[in-house]
């Protein structure tokens, strides 16, 4: 059976209204900053869910393990739930282990923090509307969904907020806890190229480093960890590469998954192979799905801003990462997202 949480935790629950509590965000000038407000729900409470969106990626899964080591320092139990797996390439993070694929979430849960996620949806975690929610991300696109909401979208990662909480919390910076929060940075800023990257990023990690984080190991897990499976899937995609000027865009179908022995997860990354030819600005990665529907991925050098074309057409993301799903069939596909690319270069919205 499902556990509803009646009420937020103690100190939040003090006040009369607060049984039904209305978001906390930070453009609205919340009683406490969200920063010391979210601390507060963690050393209030004693049990939580962690999670992230659905398909986790670097990011997602280097700050739930931050995250529950972060709680676990402070006396308290931390769950760590994914609607998916966690993809190979990530699975030897330190406590990787401890991150467990559900469809439903059962509690009790003194309160569950969402990372990375704009909107309840985005987690495909059944039952998390019972509980009182927490909501920390660095999307362009995030909404503040969630009683406590804190959404800096000049973070270059989430794992960066998270890093934040630990400083504030005045914890431990272990190396294990650098270690996931380091994989959050190079893998969100992807391998620091994207324009988000500034001289703070590596203040970032030159603090990560220090406290442990192997900058070599970890790049090489992420980058060098190539599954065979992977290297024919991409060869399939870029059998397919077309450019117009600009625009750089590849696809894979089913059969092409099937046929390559490719997994989801194999998926990431093939983007950036068109995104690299010389002269391009965008570019998109389709990827058909199971029930005929088409996965976008997208990315950008800084002269386009694919965060706003993916939220045009449902999705969202970074200025520089982006993504969505469309109808299909691929073709039909293609043609939208290609001219919503070719609209967005024309006046000039970068």
């Amino acid at each position: 059976m499902d556990a509803d949480l009646q009420n937020p935790p103690p100190d939040l629950a003090a006040a009369p209204e607060a049984a039904n509590p209305q978001p906390v965000n930070a453009s609205q000038s919340p009683p406490h900053p969200p920063i010391d407000t979210i601390l507060q729900v963690l050393r209030n409470g004693e049990r939580f869910l962690v999670c992230s969106h659905s398909r986790p990626d670097g990011d997602a899964v280097g700050s739930m393990l931050a995250m529950g080591m972060l709680i676990q320092q402070m006396g308290k139990r931390a769950d760590l739930l994914t609607a998916d797996g966690v993809p190979a390439i990530y699975r030897n993070l330190p406590g990787a282990e401890e991150i467990r694929s559900v469809l439903r979430v059962h509690g009790p849960y003194d309160a569950v923090i969402l990372l990375e996620c704009d909107s309840l949806e985005r987690a495909k975690l059944r039952g998390l509307e019972s509980f009182f929610l927490v909501n920390i991300d660095h999307h362009l696109t995030g909404s503040e969904f969630a009683h406590v909401n804190w959404i800096d979208r000049a973070a270059v990662s989430v794992g960066e907020l998270v890093y934040r909480l630990v400083k504030a919390a005045g914890a431990t910076l272990t190396p294990q806890m650098a270690t996931c929060l380091y994989t959050t940075v190079l893998t969100d800023t992807g391998g620091f190229c994207y324009g988000s990257t500034t001289a703070a990023t590596f203040a970032i990690a030159h603090e990560l480093v220090m406290a442990g984080a192997d900058p070599v190991h970890i790049a090489q897990s992420v980058y060098f960890s190539t599954t065979a499976a992977k290297m024919r899937l991409l060869g399939n995609a870029l059998s397919n590469l077309k450019r117009e000027g600009p625009l750089a865009w590849l696809w894979i179908t089913q059969d092409d998954m099937t046929r390559t022995g490719a997994a989801e997860e194999d998926c990431e990354g093939i983007v950036n192979y068109a995104l690299s030819i010389a002269g391009v600005e965008a570019a998109v990665f389709l990827r058909e799905l199971p029930e005929s529907n088409i996965r976008l991925s997208m990315r950008g050098k800084g002269a386009l801003n694919v965060a706003a074309v993916a939220e045009r057409l449902g999705g969202g993301g970074h200025e520089s990462a982006a993504g969505c799903t469309l109808d299909g069939p691929l073709p039909h596909a293609l043609d939208r997202i290609l001219a919503e690319l070719r609209q967005e270069l024309k006046t000039g919205k970068a």
